[in-house]
């Protein structure tokens, strides 16, 4: 088994979009039924777990076309795409490329923090208070759950940086580079892709043979 430290790394390459597929729904019944096996192992320094989010980029040809405005952020740089396919209808896929850049500075912050197990807590609250299906998949909505889990909105802000700027940002880069395969590691390419310890399980992921799989990696490590 690939065991590069004393510690369990795992990711969840996922998706703040809950209306996209079912596989939206999968990865929201993932983190509901995970969660509190995620605090656990983090709390108790078996396992580092990292949130990851696929963007992509638009080509600088078509930067200044409709398609490119609605689906991205920072001038083309970071997209994802409309989930109704209707550029004038819902939401659009700049608003979801907003809120994963949310997701992972709500990481970041709470891993500074000391409590990098909060992170399941944000993504968990959000689903549930801030859907789509319920018109409140908003910035207002997602700064509420920010501020009852006693993180700092301010530092938060401070690590999205500003999404219509023209200008690379540096949390999303780091994630389009992160998709990308290195050694025997293929490119992230489908949701939800799961990596443990460098070997990715792609697609419908279960809690009983993911936790199972962590296990492994925790009795191998004696």
């Amino acid at each position: 088994m690939p065991h590069p430290d004393e510690r369990v790394e795992y990711e969840l390459w996922t998706n703040s979009n809950d209306e996209c597929s079912p596989r939206c729904g999968e990865q929201v019944a993932f983190v509901r039924s995970f969660r509190g096996h995620a605090q656990i192992l983090e709390r108790g320094g078996y396992a580092r777990f990292t949130p990851h989010y696929i963007t992509w980029y638009c080509p600088e040809a078509f930067r200044l076309t409709r398609q490119c405005q609605s689906q991205c952020i920072n001038h083309g740089r970071y997209c994802a795409p409309d989930r109704e396919e209707d550029f004038g209808e819902g939401y659009e896929g700049k608003q979801v490329v907003v809120e994963n850049l949310r997701q992972l500075c709500v990481h970041r912050v709470a891993n500074e923090s000391g409590l990098p197990w909060a992170w399941w807590d944000f993504a968990m609250d959000y689903k549930l208070r801030c859907s789509m299906k319920e018109k409140k998949y908003s910035k207002a909505c997602a700064e509420e759950v920010v501020a009852s889990l006693g993180l700092s909105l301010e530092k938060v802000l401070a690590c999205m940086g500003d999404p219509d700027a023209d200008a690379d940002n540096a949390v999303l880069s780091k994630e389009q580079e992160d998709q990308i395969g290195r050694g025997s590691r293929g490119d992230v390419t489908i949701l939800p892709t799961l990596v443990i310890n460098d070997v990715q399980y792609r697609g419908f992921i279960k809690v009983s043979s993911e936790l199972s799989i962590i296990l492994a990696y925790l009795l191998f490590r004696y």
